[in-house]
């Protein structure tokens, strides 16, 4: 006697395959996710270590004109907030258009946007089709319009309408 399985042994193998790629895709991003933790833990500590010893502080000090210490930490600290946002987006826990948001009061701040434009050789260096130079020319065009806005403005009160939010 013949034996009929009517395909399901190819359709349910095919299955299990589906879903064991599937499942180490998952396994996968889980892992990228939780690698970016550990570097933006790892390096969230090694800012807060320079902020508070000149000594490791100097160590980073890469900019193009003499930074005082204290404003070095300052900067610091400014790269800490940029980052954390940066963090949260790459983590899927801030939307383009929220990170654009919290960018946005940041560069609000003289001393962030003179952060900005001391750092602004490190963002050269990027790949430009990398999305950390995407998101780099989008805050660098933020900035410049909201430099722009606090300079030749007397209604400060329209800060918050600065740039186009990204969809």
């Amino acid at each position: 006697m013949a034996t009929q399985n009517f395909g399901f042994r190819e359709r349910g193998s095919a299955a299990w395959s589906h879903l064991a790629s599937a499942l180490a895709k998952r396994s996968l991003r889980q892992r990228r996710r939780a690698a970016l933790a550990e570097q933006h833990r790892l390096h969230f500590d090694l800012l807060c270590r320079a902020m508070v010893d000149p000594a490791l502080a100097a160590v980073l000090d890469t900019y193009e004109t003499d930074v005082p210490p204290e404003r070095q930490r300052q900067y610091l600290f400014a790269n800490a907030l940029y980052v954390n946002a940066m963090y949260f987006h790459r983590i899927g826990a801030l939307s383009l258009a929220e990170l654009y948001g919290h960018v946005r009061v940041m560069s609000r701040n003289a001393i962030f946007r003179e952060y900005w434009a001391a750092t602004r050789h490190h963002r050269d260096s990027l790949p430009a089709s990398s999305e950390e130079a995407a998101l780099g020319a989008m805050m660098s065009t933020l900035i410049d319009e909201m430099s722009a806005l606090l300079e030749d403005s007397d209604d400060l009160e329209e800060w918050w309408v600065v740039g186009e939010t990204p969809q």
